[in-house]
């Protein structure tokens, strides 16, 4: 499938998406959005696959935020169906069954950030820049992160964040828990690919129903979350896989895992 303002690359089980625009540091524009969302059909119809990268074209930008110059004579209606647009297309990247990876590399703004937090594991480069600065346009985060960045570094720094519009470096961002590790710019792409071959050495059906049962019980109470975990716990033993992971460590040998 051939594609304007993005990249769907491939290495073996692993997909690599990458965004596009360098000449608009990324941002996202109505094709953009609308090309990631047929990419991640892609990626969730390919059974093969086990965890996609994603990042942005060059080091100056991961993704520096919406087209400001599309978004400028937006009616509120125009504007409610390209917020809905952005929800669907970032519902649809953190509810895939298997693990996302942010590389973030350089500006990761309004739109880059709200993209960043949708994944799974978010890394960074030393020269990048996180944030949602919406309110110095006028408006507010549109895309869900005003609701992903509190359930992630609470309420309060989120509001911090989000009133004062300003844009935090690699290092506080992993300091108040927005990115997990920080590395040379680099380094990134060879640390997101470390981490993703980590994961495609383990059960595929174990990380999906992990990744179920962590965010659909991070919102709920203990007992319902706990409910919810042993249902997930014991749907797992009844696929192969199950039983080539314990058998494997009973043997002493690597599991061959299958996804079923």
């Amino acid at each position: 499938m051939g594609y304007e303002t993005i990249r769907l690359e491939y290495e073996e089980q692993l997909a690599i998406l990458t965004i596009d625009r360098p000449k608009a540091l990324n941002a996202f524009n109505a094709k953009a959005l609308q090309e990631v969302e047929l990419a991640l059909r892609v990626v969730h119809h390919n059974a093969q696959l086990r965890a996609l990268i994603v990042t942005g074209s060059g080091e100056k930008a991961f993704v520096a935020g919406a087209d400001i110059a599309e978004m400028v004579e937006m009616t509120p209606t125009q504007a409610r169906e390209f917020a809905g647009i952005g929800h669907r297309v970032f519902h649809m990247m953190e509810t895939l069954s298997i693990p996302t990876i942010a590389a973030v590399n350089g500006f990761a703004l309004g739109g880059g950030c709200e993209l960043a937090l949708c994944c799974d594991l978010i890394y960074a480069s030393e020269n990048a820049k996180l944030g949602l600065p919406e309110v110095t346009l006028g408006v507010i985060p549109g895309f869900g992160g005003t609701q992903r960045l509190t359930r992630l570094v609470g309420r309060v720094r989120a509001k911090e964040l989000i009133f004062t519009g300003e844009m935090v470096d690699a290092a506080k961002a992993k300091e108040i828990g927005l990115v997990l590790e920080v590395l040379p710019a680099d380094r990134l792409m060879e640390h997101c690919r470390s981490v993703a071959h980590k994961l495609l050495k383990r059960g595929p059906l174990a990380i999906a129903q992990a990744k179920r049962v962590i965010e659909f019980g991070a919102d709920g109470d203990l007992r319902s979350a706990n409910e919810l975990e042993r249902q997930g716990f014991s749907m797992l033993f009844g696929s192969e896989d199950q039983r080539e992971g314990m058998r494997a460590f009973l043997e002493k040998r690597q599991p061959m895992f299958k996804g079923r």
